[in-house]
């Protein structure tokens, strides 16, 4: 679930922090540019780690600050394929349910990866599991805030870093705009559709 990633940027400290250790600095204005951010390609970055390596510092003209560059390994949250997770049931919709992890909320399952038989309550707003017995369908619904147990089957990253308009984007309308603004930069896709995931209340032991 969460990895090391070694990372190499160059950090400005200004004069006002000169007086303080050199590498509480650099961690403090580290944690404050990447932690809780998708670096794309990467995952959602949580907290440093450690620093490795500090190369020299540099004070450029016009500038009272310092710039080291630095060499560091950050904890990502980014699972590998296939690896099972635990979380809570956010919301469901006619895309999937929608689950969370606590920091992280993007994450998806969508209607064909669900356990079959399924279908959306549309009353409810809820998806449904008709699970077939010798004595007929008993319906199991996913209700919001159940804790449910599902594979990672794909990993989506958009890179959401801010562009120039052009002039094909000049003639799109805001409403276009304000889709892609709010689309996530890093989204799990997870599946339920196997023996022993989806909620655990399903599987526990009687």
């Amino acid at each position: 679930m969460f990895v090391l990633v070694e990372m190499t940027d160059t950090v400005r400290i200004p004069p006002w922090q000169f007086e303080r250790k050199l590498n509480d600095s650099i961690a403090e204005e580290l944690n404050k540019k990447l932690a809780n951010k998708v670096v794309y390609n990467v995952g959602l970055c949580i907290c440093l780690y450690d620093i490795t390596k500090l190369e020299d510092s540099y004070i450029f003209p016009g500038d009272g600050a310092s710039h080291t560059k630095v060499h560091f390994r950050y904890v990502v949250f980014h699972p590998f394929l296939d690896e099972i997770l635990i979380g809570q049931i956010k919301s469901c919709s006619q895309d999937g349910v929608h689950v969370s992890i606590g920091f992280f909320d993007d994450i998806v399952i969508p209607p064909e990866s669900l356990q079959q038989p399924a279908k959306f309550d549309e009353a409810e707003q809820v998806w449904v599991w008709e699970y077939e017995t010798e004595e007929g369908a008993h319906d199991l619904y996913m209700d919001i805030g159940e804790e449910i147990r599902f594979r990672v089957v794909d990993e989506t990253f958009v890179d959401t870093s801010p562009t120039g308009p052009s002039s094909a984007e000049a003639s799109t309308s805001n409403a276009t705009e304000e889709v892609q603004k709010k689309e996530a930069p890093y989204t799990l896709v997870g599946s339920i559709s196997e023996p022993g995931l989806g909620l655990l209340s399903w599987w526990t032991n009687s």
